[in-house]
């Protein structure tokens, strides 16, 4: 395992920045995602720590040890690509003891590695096999066995599962997870798929633009977002924002008066008002803090559970229904939140000012 420390880490292309100093803590054995949308600077952070991109300032720490300088494979670190990267010519026993050829264990102590290794990722009878031979899902545990017979200090992931299918990416998701459960190696993800990030990581680092919003747990992040960009990304489906205003303790958001919902210690004027698809309900009985009408703009049946996709006050909104509920489009409905189900936001800089 490996403590991996990120201090003003900066990526300069000529004079155009990728990575803005960022700041980032890898604990021994954590399991971190970084996550944002393209171009965000993720992937060339994750780069920067493999070393397959140089540093222009800044110091990173691998065990301790300042690697700035340090090739590739002085780092003791595997990496995992999207596209597999494995060798159509080789079988997956051969992909998988290929960075094992230069070491100097004997032949028996590499088979009996390439073995283990296979045995752990299911491949056991796939051995012989070439890559063609094999399913997407297959392909990426041969690339997953050939990072993980050099038994590195990290695993680098770089977006894995973006060429599989949703079902094999759901399945993957949790072989990659139960893998980390095992071995307990650090491990560094890189993806745009929130949902992965969410149902993955240990920690979450969200970025845009390059530079780190925030840091925190798949839980603290879905809570407490701290802008207005972190509540939309991490959430799915992404939280309605709504424009609203505060006047003498009062909040109104999308034309209607939150009811019962004390403001008073937030200041007067324009803010910005956030509820997620799932605190928002049509057909739900009980006070509501906050009550909206909207024109049904289409329907989304998923067994338990109904989206209802909204126009209210000419904003588009996402409320969600039981799943035997399938409100007419064209019809008009009401859709509620309870208190704490809202999120506040400076209306200028989209910064968090906290729930009602």
């Amino acid at each position: 395992m490996a403590h991996i420390e990120l201090q003003g880490l900066v990526k300069a292309y000529n004079k155009t920045r990728a990575v803005h100093g960022i700041d980032l803590n890898i604990s021994d054995g954590e399991f971190v995602v970084l996550v944002g949308p393209s171009g965000c600077g993720k992937s060339t952070t994750l780069r920067m720590i493999a070393g397959l991109e140089d540093i222009t300032s800044g110091t990173l720490r691998i065990g301790g040890e300042v690697v700035n300088d340090k090739a590739p494979k002085q780092r003791n670190i595997a990496m995992v690509f999207q596209n597999y990267a494995i060798y159509p010519h080789m079988s997956v026993g051969k992909n998988i003891g290929f960075g094992l050829y230069t070491s100097k264990l004997s032949g028996a102590e590499k088979d009996q590695r390439i073995l283990e290794t296979a045995r752990i990722l299911g491949l056991e009878s796939l051995l012989d096999r070439r890559p063609s031979e094999l399913s997407g899902g297959q392909r990426q545990r041969v690339a997953i066995g050939r990072a993980m017979v050099r038994d590195p200090a990290a695993f680098l992931f770089d977006e894995p599962l973006s060429n599989l299918d949703a079902q094999l990416r759901a399945q993957m998701r949790i072989e990659i997870k139960r893998l980390h459960q095992r071995l307990g190696t650090t491990i560094v993800y890189v993806t745009h798929d929130q949902i992965e990030a969410m149902t993955m990581a240990d920690k979450i680092v969200v970025m845009r633009d390059g530079r780190i919003l925030q840091v925190g747990t798949p839980t603290e992040l879905y809570e407490a977002p701290v802008d207005v960009f972190t509540a939309r990304f991490i959430g799915s489906p992404s939280m309605n924002v709504m424009t609203g205003s505060i006047q003498a303790g009062a909040l109104t958001a999308a034309g209607a008066i939150a009811s019962g919902l004390d403001a008073s210690a937030l200041a007067n004027g324009p803010v910005s008002v956030g509820v997620r698809p799932h605190d928002l309900l049509v057909g739900a009985p009980g006070t509501a803090g906050f009550e909206v009408t909207g024109t049904v703009t289409a329907v989304e049946p998923l067994g338990s559970e109904t989206l209802v996709h909204l126009d209210i006050a000419g904003v588009e909104a996402i409320a969600t229904a039981p799943g035997k509920l399938l409100p007419r489009v064209g019809s008009t409905v009401t859709a509620t939140a309870q208190p704490g189900a809202l999120y506040l936001f400076d209306a200028q800089t989209e910064q968090a000012l906290g729930r009602l």
